[in-house]
C-alpha cells in the first residue's frame, strides 16, 4: 500500500471534476479524498502501486470533455487509516485561484433527460455536473453553490439526493434544479397599459412559436445576457428587428435547428461541425449555400451560424416550424448586452411581442464568441467571450502576478496576470461609449474579487486619451505605456511562447506611433522587450481625424488630392460627382492648412479609400464595413497581374496603384479589380518580408492586426509566405483585432520587468 498528494492544476472546477475523480477512484480501488480549493484540485489518494499508477494516468487521459489539465502534480505521502473515497468540503488555502470554467452548452444526456426524467420534463435550464452555466454565475471561488447565483435557490429533496449520490451525473453539480426548486422562465406581454406574465414553460413555447411565425419578434434571457429573436426566413421580421436595434448594415448571426439543416444553408466541412457542436458553441462565419431573408446577411455571402446552445434553445425549436432563427445580442445602440430584466422589459417594452426572462441573475454578462472559418488556414477569432473566457492563457517560464493590461479602446478587453496565466476578460465593446465603460470597470471589479488580484503594475497602450490607458493612469500604480503594434505582434508571441526576434506584419484602421502619427501598416523587428519599424505605408492626411471613421469619403480624397493634386478633377471619379465642391473645397483646405489633418500609414483606411473609388458607399453603417465589402467583391476567379507600387527607403507608395485602379474602372469589373489590389497588398507584403530576411536573417513571420481578420489578405500573404519557406505565426486563441492587445502588453511588460 502506498500513497500520494497530487495536485491538479487548470479548468477543473465546474465540470464536474470532482464526481469524476470519486468514480475513478472507485474503479481503481483507490482510499482517500477529493477537495476544491481556491487554487486547485487536492487529492490524496492510496493503494496498490499498480492501481495508484493507472488511477494518475487516467486523471488526464480521460477527463471531463470540459475539463483543460494544465499540471498534474505528485508527491509522496505517508498511507494513512481510509477505508473508502471521498469528496471533501472546500476550503481556501491562498490567494492563488484555479482556473474557472467557461459557460458550457448543454450535454446530450441532460437533452435526454429532458424528454424523460419526470421532474425534468421541460425544465428549460437543465444542467449536470458535464454542462450548465459556469463563468455566468460564478461569484468567488471556490466553485461552490453558495458562491454562485444559485445560492438563492434551495435544493429540493431529490436534488439533494442526486447532489450527494456518487453515482448520479450530478453528483456535485453547483447549478443542480429541477422544476421543483430552480429557477424559472417568465414571459411577460403587455395589453394596453398592463403586463400579461406566465411562467407555464409549455404556454411561453407556444406563444413564442405562434408569435414567431408571425413574424414577432421575442427578447430571451440567455446564458450571458439577452438575445433578441425572429424567424431568419421572414424578411419583414428582420427588417422590423434592425429598426429596433437601430443597426442598418451589419449581418446577424442565425441560430439552426441542427447541423443537418444548417447543412442546407451553408457550406461545411468535418472541422467547421466540429467547431459548431463543441460545448463553446460559437458563431461560426461560413460561405452560405441557400438564402435566408435578405436582411439577415445584408448582401454577404456568408453566415454567421450557431448551434442551441441552452436547454430552452432545444424546447423552442420543437415547437417552432422555421428552422432558422436570427440570435443576435439584446442591447441598445452600441451599449452592453442586457442582463438586468427590469432593464430589458422597459427597454423594449410595446416594442416586440414578449420578453421571456428567468429568474437566476447573471453575475457575469458575456456575448457569444465569433470565429471565422478559414479553409486554407488557421480559424480566425473575431470576438473571444461565451464558452472560452475566462480561460487563460498560460506561458511558461514567466510570471505576471500583479500586472494589468488595460487593452485598447475600440475594441475592449483587459488582462490580469497570475502566476504564469494571463487571463483576458471578455469582450466589452468600444469603451467611448460611457455604458461600455462603466461594464470595463464593473467587470475589473469582477476579475479582482474573482481571482483575488491585486494589481502592483499596469501597462496601457501609448495613446494617452484611451479610455483604457486613463483607466490604469487612476489605478496609482507604476504604469508602461506600450506602443500599440508592437503589442499586437507581441500577442501572438505571448500565445506561442517565442522570445527570439520576428517580423511582424501589424496592419489594422489606427494606433498612436512613437513619432506621434498615426501608424497601421506596420513592419517591425520585434522581440518581447523591443521593436524597430523596418517599414509602412507612405503617410496620407486624414481631413477631420477620427471623423474619417464615419465619412471614409475624407479618406479617399485625401489619398486622390495626395498622388494627383487638383487633377483630381479631371479623373472623372464617380465618388467626387456625388460630393458638393464645397464640401471637397473645405477638405483640401484642412490638408493644406493642416487643420486637424494627422498623418496616417494605416492599411485600414487604405482599405475605406479604395472601397469609396470603386463606388461601395460614402458612410459605413457599421465598423469596417466597406473593407469588408470590398472583400467580398474580390473575385474567384484567376487575377491579373498585381497593381505596381513602389518602394522607397522602406515606404511603400501606392501611387502607382491608384492610377491603374482609376484606368481599370473604366475597363474590367470591380471584383477583378478588388481581387487586385488585395493581391498587391500580398506582393508588398511578401518583397518587404523578403527584404528584410536578407538584411537581418529573420525567418519568422507574425501576421496580426484587425485587417487580417481579411481572409483573402490573410490565407493569400500566409500561404505564401510559407510557401517562401517562412515559419508564419498567427493567432489561434485571441482574435487579431484590438481584442488582443491587452495579451500583448502583458507580455512586453513582464518582459521589460
Amino acid at each position: 500500500m502506498i500513497a500520494r498528494n497530487i495536485t491538479v492544476r487548470g479548468v477543473v472546477q465546474g465540470v464536474g471534476f470532482r464526481p469524476f475523480i470519486y468514480r475513478l477512484a472507485s474503479q481503481h480501488r483507490i482510499k482517500g479524498w477529493v477537495k476544491n480549493t481556491n487554487e486547485a484540485v487536492h487529492i490524496f489518494a492510496q493503494g496498490e502501486e499498480k492501481s495508484l499508477k493507472l488511477f494518475i494516468e487516467d486523471i488526464a487521459a480521460k477527463a471531463p470533455q470540459a475539463a483543460n489539465i494544465t499540471t498534474i502534480e505528485t508527491a509522496i505521502a505517508k498511507p494513512e487509516p481510509f477505508d473508502t473515497f471521498e469528496i471533501q468540503n472546500s476550503e481556501n488555502v491562498s490567494e492563488a485561484v484555479t482556473q474557472v470554467s467557461p459557460d458550457i452548452a448543454v450535454c446530450e444526456d441532460c437533452l435526454y433527460d429532458l424528454e424523460h426524467q419526470p421532474h425534468r420534463i421541460n425544465y428549460p435550464l437543465i444542467n449536470c455536473c458535464h454542462c450548465g452555466p459556469r463563468f455566468s454565475i460564478i461569484e468567488n471561488l471556490p466553485y461552490d453553490r453558495p458562491n454562485t447565483s444559485m445560492k438563492e435557490f434551495e435544493m429540493c429533496s431529490i436534488c439533494q439526493n442526486e447532489y450527494h449520490n456518487p453515482a448520479n451525473r450530478r453528483f456535485h453539480a453547483q447549478p443542480v434544479a429541477c422544476n421543483s426548486c430552480g429557477p424559472r422562465y417568465t414571459l411577460f406581454q403587455w395589453n394596453d397599459e398592463q403586463t400579461i406574465q406566465t411562467d407555464d414553460i409549455e404556454m411561453i413555447l407556444k406563444i413564442m412559436a405562434a408569435g414567431i411565425s408571425k413574424g414577432k419578434i421575442f427578447a430571451l434571457k440567455s446564458t450571458g445576457g439577452y438575445n433578441l429573436i425572429c424567424d431568419a426566413t421572414n424578411e419583414n421580421a428582420v427588417s422590423n428587428l434592425r429598426n429596433i436595434k437601430r443597426r442598418e448594415g451589419k449581418p446577424f448571426a442565425v441560430m439552426f435547428r441542427n447541423i443537418e439543416v444548417l447543412e442546407e444553408y451553408a457550406y461545411l466541412n468535418e472541422n467547421v461541425k466540429q467547431v459548431l457542436g463543441s460545448f463553446r458553441r460559437p458563431i461560426v462565419i461560413i460561405p452560405s449555400k441557400k438564402a435566408l431573408a435578405s436582411s439577415v446577411s445584408m448582401g454577404f455571402d456568408t453566415i454567421g451560424a450557431l448551434l442551441p446552445y441552452m436547454p430552452f434553445h432545444y424546447l423552442l425549436f420543437k415547437h417552432l416550424s422555421t428552422d432558422a432563427l436570427v440570435m443576435t445580442s439584446g442591447n441598445l445602440h452600441d451599449e452592453p448586452i442586457i442582463i438586468d430584466d427590469s432593464v430589458a422589459l422597459s427597454s423594449w417594452r410595446q416594442k416586440i411581442e414578449g420578453v421571456v426572462a428567468y429568474n437566476r441573475k447573471i453575475v457575469n454578462r458575456i456575448d457569444d464568441s465569433v470565429i471565422m472559418h478559414v479553409e486554407n488556414g488557421p480559424d480566425i477569432f473575431i470576438r473571444r467571450a461565451r464558452g472560452y473566457v475566462p480561460e487563460p492563457i498560460i506561458v511558461e517560464n514567466r510570471n505576471f502576478e500583479g500586472i494589468f493590461a488595460a487593452g485598447a479602446e475600440l475594441t475592449g478587453t483587459f488582462a490580469i496576470g497570475k502566476a504564469n496565466e494571463i487571463i483576458l476578460s471578455q469582450y466589452l465593446g468600444d469603451l467611448k461609449n460611457y455604458e461600455n465603460y462603466l461594464f470595463y470597470c464593473q467587470t475589473f471589479e469582477n476579475f479582482c474579487r474573482l481571482f483575488r488580484f491585486k494589481p502592483k503594475l499596469a501597462v496601457s497602450d501609448l495613446h494617452p486619451d484611451y479610455h483604457s490607458t486613463l483607466f490604469a493612469k487612476q489605478l496609482g500604480i507604476p504604469l508602461i505605456q506600450v506602443q500599440h503594434h508592437h503589442a499586437h505582434v507581441a500577442s501572438a508571441m505571448a500565445e506561442h511562447g517565442i522570445e527570439d526576434t520576428v517580423i511582424g506584419i501589424a496592419w489594422d484602421g489606427t494606433g498612436l506611433g512613437t513619432d506621434e502619427k498615426i501608424w497601421g501598416s506596420e513592419f517591425l523587428i520585434c522581440t518581447p522587450q523591443h521593436f524597430e519599424r523596418f517599414a509602412h505605408f507612405e503617410y496620407i492626411p486624414l481631413p477631420g481625424g477620427d471623423r474619417v471613421v464615419d465619412e471614409p469619403w475624407r479618406t479617399a480624397i485625401a489619398y486622390c488630392y495626395t498622388f494627383w493634386k487638383e487633377k483630381l478633377f479631371d479623373k472623372d471619379i464617380e465618388f467626387i460627382k456625388t460630393l458638393e465642391r464645397s464640401k471637397i473645397f473645405n477638405i483640401l483646405t484642412a490638408i493644406n492648412k493642416n487643420i486637424n489633418s494627422p498623418q496616417s500609414s494605416s492599411a485600414g483606411r487604405l482599405f475605406d479609400a479604395v472601397a469609396v473609388i470603386l463606388g461601395l458607399g460614402l458612410r459605413p453603417t457599421f465598423h469596417a464595413e466597406l473593407p469588408m465589402r470590398l472583400e467580398a467583391i474580390t473575385s474567384k476567379l484567376p487575377s491579373f497581374e498585381p497593381y505596381p507600387f513602389e518602394i522607397n527607403n522602406n515606404i511603400i507608395s501606392f501611387a502607382a496603384t491608384f492610377e491603374e485602379i482609376f484606368n481599370d474602372l473604366k475597363k474590367i469589373d470591380k471584383d477583378y479589380i478588388a481581387k487586385k489590389f488585395h493581391d498587391t497588398l500580398v506582393k508588398a507584403g511578401l518583397e518587404i518580408c523578403e527584404k528584410i530576411r536578407y538584411e537581418k536573417g529573420i525567418e519568422k513571420v507574425i501576421l496580426t492586426g484587425g485587417t487580417f481578420q481579411n481572409k483573402y489578405l490573410f490565407t493569400n500573404l500566409f500561404n505564401k509566405l510559407i510557401a517562401k519557406k517562412f515559419k508564419v505565426y498567427t493567432h489561434t486563441k485571441i482574435p487579431p483585432n484590438d481584442g488582443g492587445i491587452a495579451l500583448g502588453q502583458m507580455y512586453i511588460a513582464s518582459s521589460q520587468h
